[in-house]
């Protein structure tokens, strides 16, 4: 079982630490980084670590451990090689580059060199379409790859060199990007000054300087609140709120003599209606129309259903107007002009022998 060396530790405290006590589980994400950066993946002695640092059970670690492709549950090499394959990538090439490694390397996917330096495997989309085909050596990107491109990276990575991305900064092995994910700064001297972006991303800061769109103004030291002043926060909002909605309290009702200067008792207006049209207006759109219920109304009734034979009648007329489909002639279409196309038929294969004598015997059959 792994002992993590006690600069993992001092580090795992650090982490922790950058959140409010009462939420250090949200540092679980950076810790399997950090285990990751010493042992290459996610053993599980590196389960057992995060549970224990931040008081979780195993499989609330292993759930989130093998929820993310980026933490890998076996021994990885020094540098992982992940190709696209999906749709634009795909379209432009990327299974050809693919393909090509898998030969070339002897590996496939998720498999490893036998000189653990290359772990091959292909990706889904890498969030780079602009660039298609991509690869991605530990995380940072060689753009507009073709296989014998991709073939030339990973030799050069084999024999100890370090190609240089097409964005981004120089490349390190995957337990130094580890120490990166997890939160630390890069600390090889100049590295973060090598590559830059490319046109295309720059293509969106270019047009927001152009019109002059600035991202709204924010302090990065503004310190994480604690879950219980996030919860009073949201609770005194929740108050203002319902109190801007709720109605103003009304007015007491103003008695009829305040009203109208007379004390004479209420009568009901005129137009006060029965029960019987208050039924009907619930039943019906129109309250004009009388419903059986009313007493005083006459209903109209259906006339005398249509005599048998009449139906009969009708359904015939129907069929004679609609003749169905059949071998011979589809529906609608006109009958001489179905048997012209039938002759014509049989007369361009009659030159055909046995092939016409099947096509004139369909045809007398049609």
């Amino acid at each position: 079982m792994t002992t993590f060396t006690e600069e993992t530790r001092a580090r795992a405290r650090e982490i922790i630490a950058r959140y409010p006590a009462d939420r250090s589980r949200s540092a679980l994400l950076p810790l399997l980084h950090l285990v990751q950066s010493e042992e290459g993946y996610v053993s599980p002695a590196g389960v057992t670590f995060c549970a224990e640092v931040l008081g979780l059970n195993k499989a609330q670690v292993g759930a989130v451990a093998t929820f993310y492709t980026m933490y890998k549950r076996r021994p990885t090499g020094d540098y992982l090689v992940s190709v696209c394959t999906n749709t634009m990538c795909n379209v432009l090439g990327g299974q050809e580059v693919y393909d090509t490694l898998v030969e070339h390397l002897g590996v496939g996917h998720d498999e490893t060199t036998a000189d653990g330096k290359i772990t091959l495997e292909h990706a889904e989309c890498l969030a780079a379409c602009d660039y298609g085909p991509v690869m991605t050596v530990n995380y940072d990107f060689f753009d507009g790859v073709d296989p014998q491109g991709a073939v030339g990276v990973v030799d050069e990575l084999r024999a100890g060199g370090r190609p240089m991305p097409t964005r981004g900064a120089r490349l390190c092995t995957l337990k130094e990007m580890a120490v990166q994910l997890a939160g630390f700064a890069d600390e090889r001297d100049g590295a973060v000054a090598d590559g830059g972006p490319g046109a295309a991303t720059l293509r969106g800061l270019r047009l927001a300087e152009q019109h002059g769109i600035t991202a709204p103004g924010y302090d990065p030291k503004t310190p994480i609140r604690s879950k219980a002043e996030a919860d009073r926060a949201a609770a005194e909002a929740k108050a203002k709120a319902e109190a801007a909605k709720a109605p103003a309290p009304a007015a007491p009702a103003a008695k009829p003599e305040q009203i109208t200067g007379s004390t004479a008792p209420d009568v009901k207006a005129p137009d006060d209606k029965s029960p019987q049209v208050r039924t009907a207006e619930t039943r019906q759109p129109d309250a004009a129309t009388a419903v059986p219920d009313a007493p005083g109304t006459k209903v109209p009734t259906d006339g005398p259903p249509p005599a048998s034979r009449d139906a009969q009648a009708a359904q015939a007329a129907g069929v004679a107007a609609n003749t169905p489909a059949g071998d011979g002639k589809p529906a609608g279409d006109e009958a001489g002009a179905q048997e012209r196309n039938l002759k014509e038929a049989e007369a361009e294969t009659g030159a055909a022998g046995a092939g016409s004598a099947v096509a004139s015997e369909t045809g007398a059959q049609k």
